[in-house]
């Protein structure tokens, strides 16, 4: 089965900033975009940080400079004191490669605690933003191209089964498995299978007992004269 890519779903028009912009021009440039933050790249276009919308509403935090902490108040973090991008952009950047997979991206957001990704070329250039609202596109995906992935991708190529094996019905990425498997196949794999499949909410595997199937295709029986 292949996934998506992040290349598939990527921004690779990218609003980028340089250490030195400052911090009003970075403000007007999130509004301007509607984005919610920028990479800051150096000379030679590598990331090198992402200045978000948080990074900039520390400058906000109401006290002054020379003021002391306040008991059980944390003290004013350096940010808000920054006046450019190098002082207010949380860095390293967190970047990925776009031939990564939108499972491969969506774990590394999840573990950092990200919304976006910085993606980047073979010599670490960016190239484009992924973001989570990019990934969950895939839970667009029409409910046939699901069960045509399922069928053909799942049960066939990789399972070896018959297309008509079981009955694979999908509506609104929810997977209903019915039929009867042969004994090289465990369900629990086959239900894992279909959870792997971009578009996947969920699945549910109803077995056909043998024992129903042959009362199903049994000759009737016949009167005696």
């Amino acid at each position: 089965m292949n996934h998506l890519q992040v290349r598939d779903l990527m921004s690779d028009v990218v609003v980028q900033v340089q250490g030195g912009t400052p911090f009003k021009e970075i403000a007007h440039l999130l509004q301007e975009y509607d984005i919610t933050a920028v990479p800051v790249v150096d000379d030679d276009d590598r990331p090198v940080g992402v200045v978000s919308e948080a990074d900039l509403l520390h400058k906000m935090w109401g006290r002054s400079e020379h003021d002391t902490a306040e008991d059980g108040v944390a003290p004013r973090p350096a940010k808000a004191w920054a006046t450019d991008a190098a002082g207010l952009m949380t860095s390293p950047a967190v970047c990925a490669r776009a031939d990564w997979s939108v499972v491969d991206a969506a774990r590394v957001m999840a573990r950092q605690g990200i919304k976006r990704l910085l993606v980047v070329d073979d010599e670490q250039r960016l190239v484009g933003v992924v973001s989570r609202g990019d990934l969950l596109r895939v839970f667009l995906r029409k409910d046939q191209a699901i069960r045509t992935e399922i069928v053909e991708e799942v049960l066939v190529k990789t399972l070896g089964e018959a297309p008509s094996a079981v009955q694979v019905d999908v509506a609104h990425g929810h997977v209903v498995l019915s039929g009867l498997l042969s004994s090289r196949v465990a369900v629990p794999v086959l239900e894992e299978l279909c959870r792997n499949v971009d578009g996947v909410v969920a699945v549910e595997f109803r077995p056909v007992r043998e024992a129903e199937t042959e009362t199903d295709t049994a000759e009737p029986a016949r009167a005696t004269p």
